[in-house]
């Protein structure tokens, strides 16, 4: 199990504006729960298997827009033992199978499940539910698709898998505003970012690493990356008071 982190450079990638290039910071590693790498230049091509980034208009009026409350049956503001007794129903897990990870810096609480075919035909998905520092509860639900989750996993899978869940999100109707596809980014490519009416997000983000082919920049995945964030502008992690240092 690799740490799990809940940085204030999501802010970056939730809030740019969905027509150009990310400003974000951070090279995201397996189970890192948010920052995207700093933004590729403007007009660079987008990796095979994607289209061109732009903001994605929705037609979906105010009272239909997406409400993300969490993940299944983990919502945002669960403490620790309901959040464990939503993954019992969820997967029916071995006693053991949980494993409890703490964050020596953010002061947060995880808790980690290996997840078999959580996408169908997707392959094994390392999930994790993070717990807030002042509030200790639920605040954020990821899961990452990788060879460290899953040996089994390829560069095809991860792809299919990604196309899957934009699909997906594009017609779940989030509103219009904070819709943003297919933005290249270093290191990845932001395939799904968009937010709720209380501005709780999702975003999905391959990544993996590039190359030229015929004057193209082609991407070859080695993770894909999926959150739920509760509150991405002011997440409840552990900071200094202004002043003490």
């Amino acid at each position: 199990m690799r740490k799990i982190y809940l940085v204030p450079a999501l802010v970056g990638l939730l809030t740019s504006v969905a027509v150009g290039p990310v400003a974000a910071q951070g090279a995201v590693p397996k189970q890192k729960a948010a920052p995207a790498p700093k933004a590729a230049p403007a007009g660079t091509p987008v990796a095979a298997g994607a289209t061109s980034a732009a903001a994605t208009e929705n037609p979906a009026a105010e009272d239909k827009i997406k409400a993300i409350d969490g993940f299944r049956s983990a919502k945002f503001g669960m403490n620790e033992a309901d959040v464990r007794a939503a993954m019992a129903k969820d997967f029916n897990p071995k006693p053991d199978a949980i494993k409890i990870q703490d964050n020596a810096s953010e002061l947060t609480r995880s808790l980690l499940l290996s997840a078999p075919e959580l996408l169908p035909n997707g392959g094994t998905a390392e999930l994790s539910y993070v717990f807030g520092y002042k509030s200790k509860s639920l605040i954020q639900v990821g899961a990452v698709w990788s060879k460290g989750a899953d040996t089994a996993m390829t560069p095809e899978k991860l792809f299919s898998n990604a196309n899957i869940l934009r699909a997906h999100f594009m017609g779940e109707g989030f509103k219009p505003d904070s819709i943003a596809v297919n933005m290249p980014v270093a290191g990845g490519i932001v395939m799904f970012r968009g937010s709720d009416a209380k501005d709780r997000s999702v975003i999905l983000l391959l990544q993996g690493t590039f190359e030229t082919k015929e004057n193209n920049r082609v991407l070859t995945p080695t993770s894909l990356l999926l959150f739920y964030v509760a509150d991405a502008k002011s997440p409840d992690i552990f900071k200094l008071p202004p002043g003490q240092f």
